[in-house]
């Protein structure tokens, strides 16, 4: 009997064990529906914690994305707080989900929704239910998120410290720099072939390209436009580099980007490779024998 007992107690201490080491899963209704929460296991409520969120692309979920990209997985190495939201549904067509980022990309049914203004609410309300660092909160967007990424970093520059944009664009037309300087990765497939890396358009509605798009930024943030190039072979010691850089930059956050008086110097970048895919792919998947090339933008 005391065997058993013993058994028990040393199962139950070892289960509460395993759980506080772990991240915690859960889903939060912003006001469309359950999103797609986690809360690293090191999260205390007396320190400011870093906010992830990120942007899926056309046709795809915030779940389905995160399954994809597997940011979450990084929240516990890397401490940070992280939500995978959902665009609304089309209500004609094949009713995709969808971000209303820009005119060109990609609200195809001209519905009434502004994406806007719902990211920016579910910032503020991870605000009040958890201990955020105004100073750290960062966006991740692939295609249609990498577009609407864009779109909040310019509407939102006063909460947004910085974005990371996979195979997406800024908005076409000239305008005014925003308030505040935010940090801008832009990744992109030089032979992508559904948004296209020097631009084009959709549906007759033109989307700048990726040169472009950090060019339009590193005016804003006030950076040099003189780029500054690196190439990486395709050897180990390359690979490793290239896919550290992604996977840092673009799926975590990186503490030393921020936006207050004591940030250094607002960064640009762009990274792109010689591929025709449209995703993480792109970047991570199999490579071939050229060259590819990252190149920042008034880095310092």
């Amino acid at each position: 009997m005391k065997n058993s007992l013993r058994k028990t107690l040393l199962l139950t201490a070892w289960f509460c064990l395993t759980l506080s080491a772990t991240s915690l899963a859960q889903n939060i209704d912003f006001g469309r529906g359950e999103v797609l929460v986690k809360v690293p296991a090191s999260y205390e409520a007396s320190e400011a914690t870093p906010l992830i969120i990120l942007l899926h692309g056309y046709t795809s979920s915030g779940q389905n994305q995160d399954s994809y990209f597997k940011v979450s997985d990084l929240a516990d190495d890397y401490g940070f707080l992280f939500v995978a939201p959902d665009g609304i549904q089309e209500t004609s067509g094949a009713q995709n989900r969808f971000w209303n980022a820009s005119d060109a990309c990609c609200n195809f049914f001209s519905a009434e929704v502004d994406d806007s203004a719902y990211i920016r609410s579910i910032i503020d309300e991870m605000k009040q239910r958890f201990n955020v660092d105004s100073n750290r909160v960062y966006l991740i967007g692939h295609s249609n998120g990498g577009f609407m990424s864009f779109r909040m970093a310019y509407e939102h520059s006063d909460s947004v410290a910085a974005i990371a944009s996979l195979a997406g664009a800024n908005h076409l037309e000239e305008r005014e720099a925003p308030p505040n300087p935010v940090h801008v990765l832009q990744i992109h497939g030089t032979n992508d072939e559904t948004i296209g890396y020097q631009g084009g358009d959709i549906m007759n509605n033109r989307y700048p390209g990726a040169l472009n798009s950090v060019r339009r930024w590193a005016d804003y943030n006030g950076c040099s436009q003189n780029g500054v190039g690196r190439e990486l072979r395709d050897d180990l010691v390359a690979r490793a580099e290239l896919v550290l850089e992604v996977e840092r930059r673009a799926e975590a956050a990186h503490a030393a980007v921020r936006h207050d008086a004591d940030a250094p110097a607002e960064r640009v970048g762009l990274l792109h490779r010689v591929r025709r895919e449209h995703d993480r792919a792109a970047l991570l998947g199999d490579v071939d024998q050229r060259p590819h090339r990252a190149l920042g933008l008034g880095v310092e």
